[in-house]
């Protein structure tokens, strides 16, 4: 067995930051993402596997789509069969599917922990939502629903520590920003670092469905995010927590420093 680390997603978010500081400190990485492996396929699972001891998973759409358990279980199944030791899974904050899926990588009988997370601050500078900031507008059927925003170098670096640090393993780590904010107050401290006007418009599902797939996301994933944000944008996640802090011994960072640092992203 090598001391290789698969990362899956490796060029999403998370994933990326994660790889990186990986090979900062010297530690083998293998990309996973495609074509090389396909959630789809599970045909392309043992050979990303083969010779590692760890692995990063991040299931891409979201583990509330269908047949994300499932594949979820398959792989699970496979790494251990190939010898995997240590298995870190970024789940989503009270999603049902979600931490189903996280018992199958707890009860996995290898070490493993789980990041559970809330929305991304860089969603509005990296993903999907970077256009619409950009247009001024950023439409959501949210409502005035409050969420603890996450910064993804958090991620990264909790996800780090997991993988490669002992004390990690059985523990599931719920991580948040440092305060509550509605997308409105969070489209205010965009303009106000970026200089440029950025409001928030809340709109009903069917409208941003009907926007998502005029903007030429897929009809079914637009949908599945429809079904999303029905489930965790309905004000269960308005509270604060300490994930950051019980794995690294530090306070998540604010959206105020994130805005900051990506300021230019947005002044294009």
């Amino acid at each position: 067995m090598t001391n290789t680390t698969l990362v899956l997603g490796s060029n999403g978010k998370t994933g990326r930051r994660v790889a990186e500081r990986l090979r900062a400190t010297g530690r083998q990485v293998r990309a996973g993402s495609r074509p090389a492996f396909d959630w789809e396929d599970e045909r392309t699972y043992a050979p990303v596997l083969r010779d590692v001891s760890a692995v990063y998973i991040t299931y891409y759409p979201d583990l509330a789509f269908p047949g994300a358990l499932g594949r979820i279980a398959a792989l699970t199944e496979q790494a251990v069969a190939a010898g995997v030791g240590r298995l870190v899974l970024m789940s989503g904050r009270n999603e049902e599917l979600a931490q189903r899926a996280e018992r199958i990588v707890l009860d996995a009988g290898v070490e493993a922990t789980v990041v559970r997370c809330s929305w991304f601050m860089q969603n509005f500078s990296e993903g999907w939502l970077l256009d619409p900031v950009l247009s001024g507008t950023v439409a959501l059927p949210a409502g005035a629903v409050t969420e603890p925003f996450v910064d993804a170098d958090d991620i990264a670096d909790v996800a780090v520590a997991a993988l490669t640090e002992p004390g990690h393993a059985g523990k599931v780590y719920e991580l948040t920003g440092p305060r509550l904010m509605s997308f409105a107050e969070a489209a205010a401290e965009i303009s106000a670092a970026s200089g440029r006007e950025v409001r928030y418009a809340p709109v009903t599902p069917a409208e941003f469905a009907a926007g998502a797939v005029a903007a030429g996301v897929p009809e079914d994933t637009a949908h599945g995010l429809n079904a999303l944000f029905a489930e965790v944008l309905d004000g269960r996640n308005e509270s604060l927590a300490d994930g950051v802090r019980q794995a690294l011994g530090r306070p998540p960072r604010d959206f105020a420093e994130y805005a900051a640092k990506a300021a230019t992203t947005w002044q294009r």
